[in-house]
């Protein structure tokens, strides 16, 4: 497994339907960045309430879901960094990531925290109809992380896994679980178990609160 891309983004707008929106969601790829806990270096991050932050300080997604994008959508034009990642990396047979498993990526430590939800500026990004659904259906959301040891990385870099307690959700299982609004509190109860993201873990709290 190895580092393929390092992508940081610059601020654009973008239309999301009749409005138009700041973002810097399209990334593009770098010869190499300083990733910290705060994030990954010369990165753009223009909502901070629903992403970046220390618990989504890097998002990851695989070459392989790259591969089978370009297969189901029938295109030639998929890039590392299109789909907001900062690290573009062959996982080898490795998939979906679980909360809690820890990539060395060269000199720096990640652990996983949460699944990617698409957003309408993503669809305007890529470009799809009904991208948010069908990003969604496909369960290839990729991964956020939380930043354990600093560092820099460059393509190349080899990626070594520890998995974590098999007890916790892996990311599709934790994307699943947001979408599903009837979702049995049993299940959102043992999810909060996990190191999930801190927006995840609040998420989790006000919908079983609701159930109180």
């Amino acid at each position: 497994m190895q580092v393929i891309s390092v992508n940081v983004g610059s601020r654009e707008t973008v239309r999301t339907g009749a409005r138009e929106a700041e973002t810097g969601i399209r990334k593009h790829p770098v010869p190499s960045a300083h990733i910290g806990t705060g994030g990954v270096a010369g990165d753009t991050i223009v909502n901070e309430t629903h992403h970046g932050g220390p618990d989504q300080a890097v998002y990851l997604y695989a070459t392989q879901d790259y591969d089978w994008w370009a297969n189901e959508l029938g295109r030639d034009d998929l890039h590392p960094g299109l789909f907001g990642e900062n690290l573009t990396v062959d996982l080898g047979g490795v998939g979906p990531l679980r909360v809690g498993d820890r990539l060395t990526v060269g000199e720096v430590v990640l652990e996983v925290t949460a699944p990617r939800i698409p957003c309408a500026k993503f669809q305007a990004v890529v470009g799809e109809p009904d991208w948010s659904r069908t990003f969604n259906a496909a369960r290839r959301h990729g991964a956020y992380a939380r930043v354990l040891v600093e560092g820099v990385v460059e393509p190349g870099t080899a990626v070594e896994l520890e998995p974590g307690d098999s007890s916790y959700p892996d990311v599709e299982e934790l994307a699943d679980l947001h979408l599903d609004h009837r979702a049995d509190p049993a299940r959102l109860d043992a999810a909060m178990a996990a190191p999930v993201a801190a927006r995840t873990r609040e998420e989790l709290e006000r919908r079983l609160a609701r159930r109180s």
